[in-house]
């Protein structure tokens, strides 16, 4: 799923933007300032940034500058000024594509679509995404996320997710996940798998933590009813 940080001064603008980008299921973040903005980018996988040109504070100018200077996340410039050389400033700076206000839905996907694919940014989501209620999985970025907030895992936890959301249901012996998920010759006892769950339900956090459920005399299993 293709992530986008709209960063406009203006809530009117930012929710139109977000309902334009919705219908075509991308996840959408919302900033109403730069600063905001450059907060969130080093929180969050964001995979393009729609930026307003004119904000009181820091100018869109002003972000993109900044984000350059740590990120190549792509950018596009969203404003309402059509001067040639105020686009060639945006674009000097590391700007993506620069988008004149007001627009279409239809013209902002299709930029959208063409700077993702132009840098290389465009995700082959869906095959590599695994869900369950608001919990994903991206197989490929190893990146877990739950009510669009990233969960930070270590190796063996977003391994032992990995291998429940892939097979729901399934119940798991210690044993079994010892087998799967760290190896055959590993030295350490089932307890290392106790710890690691326990680990694993606390990030999921409260909401999500019964996702994984204890068989009790065998085992785990994930994604059955309480």
């Amino acid at each position: 799923m293709t992530t986008i940080l709209i960063v406009d001064d203006e809530q009117q603008m930012r929710e139109l933007v977000r309902i334009m980008l919705q219908q075509d299921q991308i996840k959408t973040y919302e900033a109403s300032n730069g600063q905001e903005a450059l907060d969130l980018l080093a929180q969050l996988d964001i995979d393009l940034v729609l930026l307003d040109v004119m904000m009181p504070g820091k100018d869109g100018f002003d972000v993109c500058a900044e984000i350059r200077e740590t990120s190549n996340v792509p950018v596009i410039f969203l404003t309402a000024k059509d001067a040639d050389e105020d686009k060639v400033y945006g674009l000097r700076l590391g700007g993506d594509d620069y988008i004149v206000k007001p627009f279409s839905g239809d013209e902002l996907l299709a930029r959208i679509e063409a700077v993702l694919r132009r840098t290389g940014a465009t995700q082959p989501v869906s095959v590599n995404i695994l869900h369950y209620e608001r919990l994903f999985l991206d197989e490929v970025a190893r990146k877990v996320t739950f009510n669009n907030k990233r969960v930070p895992l270590t190796m063996k936890e977003f391994d032992l997710l990995h291998l429940f959301m892939k097979h729901p249901n399934i119940v798991y012996t210690r044993e079994q996940l010892l087998t799967q998920v760290w190896s055959h010759d590993y030295e350490g006892g089932t307890r290392t798998v106790d710890t690691h769950i326990k680990t694993l339900r606390l990030k999921l956090g409260k909401e999500a933590s019964h996702y994984i459920q204890t068989v009790w005399g065998i085992g785990y299993r994930f994604g059955c009813d309480q």
